[in-house]
Parts: C-alpha cells; structure tokens; sequence
C-alpha cells in the first residue's frame, strides 16, 4: 500500500509542479491581461475556451480514456506500442478533418456560440481544438509510463511560449480576446509537433495500419464511446453556466465568472495533478480488494487536502480578487468558493469514473453525467436571475456545485454493485463537519475587509488542524507516518545546511521510514 501511495504522491506531484507553474503564470499575468481586456472580450474568450474543451471531448472518441485503461491489459511492449499509434492517428485525423469542415462555417459558428459575427475570433477557437485534443492525447502517452520529467518540460514550455505570445498579442498587439486564444493555443500546436517528434516511435498516422490495427481500434471504441457523452454532460456543466451568464445575463457578468474560474484554480491544480496520477496508478493493481483498499484511502486524503485549501479560498476570496484583478471584476469574489468546492467535487467524481473503467461498465458513467446537467440547468434557472433568488454568479457556482453532487451519488449507487469500496464515511463526514463549519462560521463572524480581517481570518483557519486533533481525526499509525516525514525532512534540512550531508539518500525515497 506504501507503494502505491508513494506512486501517486510522486506522479502526482510532478503533474501538480507543472500544473501550479502553468496557473502560477496565468494568475500573476492576469492583472495584466484584465488591464487590456474588457470584461465583455474575456467572456467571449473564457466562453470559447470552454467551448473547445467540450468539443475537444466529443472529437477524441473516448479513444484517450480507453487507451489509458487498454495500456495495462498486460506488459507487451509491442501491443503496447500498436495500440498508442492506433489512438494517436484517430484523434489526429478526427480532430483535422473537423477542423477544416469548422473552418468553412466560422462565420456561422461565431454567430451561433456568441451572438455575433467575428470569423477570425472563432477561427482562433478552431486551432485550439485541434491543438487541446492532439496535446491531451501526446500527454496521455507520457502518463501511462509516468514520465513525470518529460511531461514537466514539455507543459513548461507550453507555459512559457503561451506567455510570450499572449503578452505579445493582447498587450502589444491589442488584439483582446483573439490575443488570449491564439497566444494560448498556437503555442499548444507548437507543443504538439515537439511531442510527436518525441514519440515518433508511437506516433503514426496510419489509422488502420493491420487487422490487429482495426481490432484494437474497435475494443478502445467500445471502451471509450459510453464515455463521450457522459464526459461531454459532465463538461458541459461548465459551457452551460458560462454561456447561461454570457447570453442570458450579461457579458461583464460571465466576465467576472471567468475570472472566479482563473482564482479556483488553486484548487485545480491539486485536482488536476491528481486526475492525471489517479487513473494509471489505479488500473496497474491486480488485486480488487487492495485496489478497494487504496480508492478508499485515496478519496479521504483527497478530501482533506483539498478541502483545506477550499476553505482557505472561501475565507480569503475577497483579497485574492483584490490582489490579482483589475477593479471592475471585484465581483468575482462572490463566486469564487463555490468554484472551489465545485472542483473539490469534481476530483471525486473522478475516483468514480476509475471505478466504472477498472469494472469496464462505462456505460453507467451517462445517467450520472445526465442527472449532474440536469441539475445544473434547474439550479441555474432558480438561482441566478432576478426572476429567482436572483444571486448572480454565486447562484452559476452554488448550481455548479449542485450538478457535482448529484453525479457523485448516482455514479455510487450505480458501481457499489460492480466494485465495492468501503469508503471511511465516517471520516469524510467529520472533515465536511470541521472543514465547513471553520469556513461559514468565519465567513459570518469575521470582518471582511481591511488587515484585521485579513488577519483573523488567517488565525481562523488554524481552528482546522486543531479541530482535526481534538476530535481524533488522525488514527495513530497515520500520525506515526506524519511524525516519520518531519523528522525525514529535518534530516534533510539539516544534512542541507551542514553542507557534506548525504542529501540525495534521503531524496530518493522519502517514505521509507513509514
């Protein structure tokens, strides 16, 4: 089990490192970019942006998503090998011919996704479908042999050429919403290219090279296609509240959601590290009754991680809005918990979608998706305008939250019956318990304005770590384990300080003493 875990912390955080460096950049250039863009121009962009993310499900036939899972039917390098050519010539091919044909319509397309006419706006969404599916499926190839190094440097230099463009497009260019998208996806082709070189020996463009070509083709569909439509409901959870605020509501309003959306992902960086970790970790055990063992480990943990830092962002949303955004998108502060939880949800949606792929039933993946964007849609509709509670943005994001919930319980009851996992219920209740009561206790009683509030709200997250001690949430062996790795790092530390210590000793398995 300790290796396992060791796997997924390691694999983890690599995907984490260059997650956070990629949303680092995004968040310290974002008060230069809400400088130079209206509110309106980023909701077109964050609109379109989302847009291609969907699409970009729908193109990939479920071909990635099987390939994962097919990779670790067994060690045979050949079959291996066969299978990644297979999946990288569909989605190359699909995504080509999908994009000339939306090429030739982008007048048309703009006019029906935005409400207005802007051709060349649309034909910079159109490279990024292409360039986002091919990327997503280069990266797929280097998760399932967990080259943790080579995907740090390729989504690296993404980030810095994604920068560079875009400063210069929408800085110097003035080019605004045409700037973002064209500066973020034209370095993803640039990317794309590098990583195919990279993979050349996995990389073909010949779909149906032999018969063993075309059989794996059909097994990786029968795979993958019950998982489009649940993966593009599930996607379009997020479409429908920015396009609902961005066609329904106002343009300034799905501005400042778009901007709530940039700020949660400080949440979505662990949620993302741990989406791309998760599943070939997942799928490698043989075992049913060790795997049950580790997803219901796994989903505490992930919980407690990431519902710290939710709590953190609900606490503090207001100065993280103020620190990193232009005046007029201090609004998105209302929005921003929400977001947070939203994402904290959505990782656990992902240990269900592990379950139903190890049992192969993804065909139970679509009533949860459909029962998630049904509720998304309810939720909006009551929540948001004045003609409902009318609360805005907040209402996009608590309906957002809603949808999550309800695809978590109705993918559960549907897998409890394929792949059981004694989730610790208990445990989970009593973090949603500390975890929520320390954030709307704090949201309610503290200022929220000024360096006092700032500061007591900083204190009142300490209640966190106390609240979990007192109330035992911690078993002994785990906090034997947390004794194991500060006093492994101070090790390290010191060995560090000394200057002759043997530091990489310690570097190399930092969990051995557990």
């Amino acid at each position: 089990m300790r290796e396992y875990l060791k796997r997924l912390v390691k694999t983890g955080a690599a995907y984490q490192a260059a997650e956070i460096f990629a949303k680092a950049i995004a968040v310290v250039t974002l008060p230069l970019y809400t400088r130079h863009v209206s509110s309106e121009a980023y909701g077109a962009y964050n609109t379109l942006l989302t847009s291609v993310i969907l699409f970009s499900i729908v193109l990939r036939l479920g071909v990635g998503e099987a390939f994962v899972r097919f990779y670790f039917n067994d060690a045979n390098q050949e079959r291996r090998t066969r299978i990644a050519r297979t999946a990288t010539a569909t989605v190359a091919w699909t995504t080509t011919v999908a994009t000339l044909v939306a090429v030739a319509f982008s007048s048309e397309l703009s006019r029906l996704v935005l409400g207005f006419d802007d051709p060349l706006l649309m034909d910079c969404a159109i490279l990024g479908l292409w360039a986002f599916t091919n990327i997503e499926m280069a990266y797929a190839q280097l998760r399932v042999d967990e080259r943790a190094r080579a995907y740090m440097y390729a989504s690296g230099a993404n980030v810095l050429m994604t920068v560079t463009f875009t400063i210069a497009l929408v800085v110097f260019a003035s080019q605004g919403a045409r700037g973002l998208l064209l500066g973020n996806f034209g370095a993803s082709a640039i990317v794309v290219l590098g990583l195919w070189w990279v993979l050349r020996g996995r990389f073909s463009l010949r779909v149906l090279a032999d018969l063993r070509s075309v059989a794996d083709l059909r097994a990786m569909l029968r795979f993958g296609l019950p998982t489009v439509a649940a993966d593009a409901s599930v996607y379009a959870l997020q479409v429908a509240d920015r396009f609902y605020l961005f066609r329904g509501v106002s343009h300034a309003a799905a501005g400042e959601y778009s901007i709530a959306v940039q700020l949660a992902t400080v949440v979505f960086v662990f949620v993302r590290g741990f989406q791309y970790a998760w599943p070939p970790l997942a799928y490698s055990i043989d075992s049913d009754a060790e795997a049950s063992r580790l997803y219901s480990i796994v989903t505490t943990y992930f919980v407690l991680a990431t519902g710290v830092v939710v709590a953190g962002v609900a606490l503090l949303g207001r100065w993280l809005v103020r620190l990193l955004a232009a005046p007029e998108f201090f609004g998105a502060h209302e929005a921003l918990p929400w977001l947070a939880l939203g994402w904290t949800l959505y990782g656990l949606y992902q240990v269900m979608i592990v379950i139903t792929g190890r049992a192969r039933v993804t065909q139970r993946n679509i009533p949860a998706a459909a029962a998630g964007l049904a509720v998304n849609v309810v939720l909006l509709v009551v929540l948001v305008p004045s003609s409902g509670f009318g609360l805005g943005i907040a209402g996009a994001g608590i309906a957002l939250c809603g949808a999550y919930v309800a695809m978590v319980v109705v993918m559960h009851l549907l897998t409890r019956g394929v792949f059981a996992v004694d989730f610790q219920w208990r445990r989970l209740a009593q973090l949603a318990a500390i975890l929520g009561g320390v954030a709307v206790s704090g949201e309610l009683l503290l200022p929220s304005a000024g360096f006092a509030g700032l500061a007591l709200r900083v204190l009142w997250l300490a209640l966190i770590p106390t609240l979990l001690l007192v109330t035992r949430f911690f078993a002994p062996n785990e906090r034997e384990q947390a004794r194991a790795i500060v006093a492994d790092a101070r090790r390290r530390v010191a060995a560090f300080r000394a200057g002759g210590g043997d530091v990489e000793a310690y570097a190399e398995d930092p969990l051995r003493d557990i």
